[in-house]
């Protein structure tokens, strides 16, 4: 069986060389660390991670939470999260809360008993387990948020300008005409949901549209979108475009509109949210806020990596680009 100094050895460089570029790449040079790589490869040399916790009182796993396992959103940032653990040697433990404060706790509590060097939870609330641990170590609390952002978290989190990516979608509805827009948020509770709404009123407010809004609460789901978007589009008076706060309800809502006659985009563009890999093979392709998934679940580990390697001392908010994929499901408002 190979070992760390057949390694070494074969890269010509140090056995800390190795370690570190299999715990730490980021301290490592990309030339460095693409040969030290190759000898692991083609020794098939495989490190010993239940020793190496026992010297260093580290498991080599990352605790990744996640509410809805089943949403493709999620999916995406879960395979760039878990790409970069095994890149710098962590496995990733995958943990479905299902939007339950208990099953949050469950996951959390792995921390405190030593069963994983950090969290990164992919939601909006922070359970207390791990609000008590971030009360006694502040930045130094191996917890990491994605997605989400909400300042008073008091942790490192890795998001987008939701309330920037809103206005845009708004602003190309009002660009195209549209002044009836009708609005499908996610749960108020979350933070994103609020930042979009914020970003969906002041693009409002600058068209001089506010009382043309029509909002409507859903829950990211296929079936929300559906179910509200059927509220929005009955009687009289009713929007010539919807907005939904994910491509999951922007479906539903493109099904309800079918079922009402509405023709998209003819009769009723369509904007969803997150660029799921489904959004543009939609009939018609769907135009949407396309957010850099994968990457988020990349940077949210890099962050914690800083944090177990005591290279940060302060909480990091860090806002990936985000951008409008305008597709099929836009055009100018009916006259």
């Amino acid at each position: 069986m190979p070992t760390i100094q057949d390694v070494a050895r074969r890269a010509r460089v140090s056995t800390a060389t190795v370690s570190r570029v299999l715990s730490t790449p980021g301290v490592v040079s990309e030339a460095t660390r693409e040969r030290v790589m190759a000898a692991v490869d083609a020794l098939g040399y495989e490190p010993n991670h239940a020793a190496k916790s026992l010297r260093t009182l580290r498991t080599a796993k990352i605790v990744v939470t996640v509410p809805d396992i089943s949403n493709p959103f999620f999916s995406s940032v879960i395979r760039g999260a878990e790409e970069a653990a095994q890149a710098a040697g962590y496995s990733v433990l995958l943990g479905d809360t299902r939007h339950s404060t208990e099953r949050e706790e469950q996951y959390a509590g792995m921390l405190r008993r030593k069963e994983a060097d950090g969290v990164i939870f992919l939601g909006h609330r922070l359970p207390d387990t791990l609000a008590e641990l971030i009360g006694r170590q502040g930045a130094r609390a191996p917890v990491v948020n994605g997605c989400e952002f909400s300042p008073d978290l008091g942790v490192s989190s890795a998001h987008i300008d939701n309330a920037a990516a809103a206005a845009e979608a708004m602003d190309l509805l009002y660009g195209l005409g549209h002044r009836a827009i009708g609005v499908i948020t996610g749960p108020l509770a979350s933070p994103i949901s609020r930042d979009r709404l914020d970003g969906v009123r002041a693009s409002a407010a600058r068209h001089g549209a506010e009382t043309a809004l029509r909002i409507a609460t859903g829950d990211f789901s296929v079936e929300s979108g559906e179910r509200e978007a059927q509220g929005l589009l009955a009687g009289a008076d009713t929007p010539t475009a919807l907005f939904c706060f994910s491509d999951e309800m922007a479906m539903g809502a493109l099904a309800a509109a079918r079922r009402a006659g509405r023709r998209c985009p003819d009769d009723l563009s369509l904007v969803g949210f997150d660029d799921i890999r489904f959004a543009r093979y939609l009939d018609p392709p769907l135009t949407t806020v396309s957010q850099p998934m994968e990457d988020l679940g990349r940077t949210a580990v890099a962050l914690l990596l800083d944090i177990l390697a005591g290279r940060q001392t302060t909480p990091r908010s860090v806002t990936l680009p985000h951008h409008l994929a305008v597709r099929g499901s836009t055009g100018p408002a009916r006259r």
